[in-house]
């Protein structure tokens, strides 16, 4: 899923393109993505578009009189660039925005169809899609430390509640934990206030390092390869490949549709992090180290 570093080369990416610019069509190749009524969708047409937003994970779209196109993408949507008229792709077209310069398609890859796109009117109705979760970017470390300990959770899932924190996902939690060297299941209550200010500093390095890396590497090009899988990530879908620190194989955590990748001699002390599903069942006979997990594999 597109969280805040790609969600923010998106929109660096569409304001010269389509601010100012108003919109001559507006094509929707499935009804699913759509999940609002009123206004109609028809409505965006011949409207300029004023600005763009972020919302947590969502794309906005502000057209003169207070109209807002509201696009999340979830996880396998995608913005494309394309010349005037393009036809939407049969499998995976959703939705086109046409201008008399180009057109804005938005694909989704596989069959599930999770993206969606809301028409509101007014400011009121566009915060309502607000998750409400603070940008890290752009708070001291007090009201962090306050966000971070409302509740009492695991600091993976503390991290990646958009409620809590805006734009942070799967991936870049998993970053942002391997370099503040914090084992992505230690509570938030059970964090001194060094690990916190140390957690705060490497939440803002890391998002700022690759929104940072991200437009350089696409420069004025539309970006085309959105991805939760970057070369150069320390352990985000690194499974068993050499931690770039210590040279010890990553590990992950698969629970539900989500994975936790950490690196047990930077994060947790050398010991491993059992899952649920399978501390039921191997009980005792789970490994505790890398070197007991080594031995069984090469056993």
């Amino acid at each position: 899923m597109p969280e805040l570093p790609d969600i923010l080369l998106y929109l660096h990416a569409l304001r010269p393109r389509v601010v100012g610019h108003r919109i001559e069509r507006v094509r929707l190749a499935s009804p699913f993505l759509l999940r609002s009524t009123n206004p109609p969708l028809s409505t965006v047409e011949g409207k300029a578009i004023v600005a763009l937003h972020r919302l947590g994970k969502r794309i906005v779209f502000e057209l003169e009189g207070e109209l807002f196109i509201i696009l999340h993408l979830m996880i396998a949507g995608r913005l494309r660039w394309k010349e005037a008229g393009v036809r939407i792709p049969g499998k995976v077209g959703l939705f086109a925005l046409d201008f008399s310069h180009g057109t804005l398609l938005l694909t989704e890859a596989g069959t599930k169809r999770q993206a969606s796109l809301f028409l509101v009117s007014g400011r009121a109705a566009f915060q309502e899609h607000d998750p409400g979760g603070i940008d890290v970017l752009e708070v001291d470390v007090e009201t962090f430390a306050r966000a971070l300990r409302r509740d009492n959770h695991t600091l993976k899932r503390a991290l990646t509640d958009p409620h809590l924190f805006s734009g942070i996902g799967n991936a870049y939690s998993d970053e942002i934990l391997h370099a503040a060297r914090l084992s992505p299941f230690k509570q938030t209550g059970a964090l001194s206030e060094v690990e916190l200010r140390r957690l705060y500093a490497a939440a803002r390095a890391t998002l700022t390092h690759w929104i940072e890396r991200l437009r350089e590497e696409t420069g004025d090009m539309f970006p085309e390869k959105v991805t939760a899988f970057r070369t150069g990530m320390a352990v985000h879908g690194r499974y068993r490949e050499a931690c770039p620190d210590c040279g010890s194989p990553v590990q992950r955590i698969v629970y539900a549709a989500n994975e936790a990748n950490y690196c047990p001699n930077c994060q947790t002390g050398g010991r491993l992090l059992a899952d649920r599903a399978l501390s039921r069942l191997l009980r005792e006979d789970w490994p505790k180290t890398l070197e007991e997990l080594e031995r069984r594999r090469r056993g």
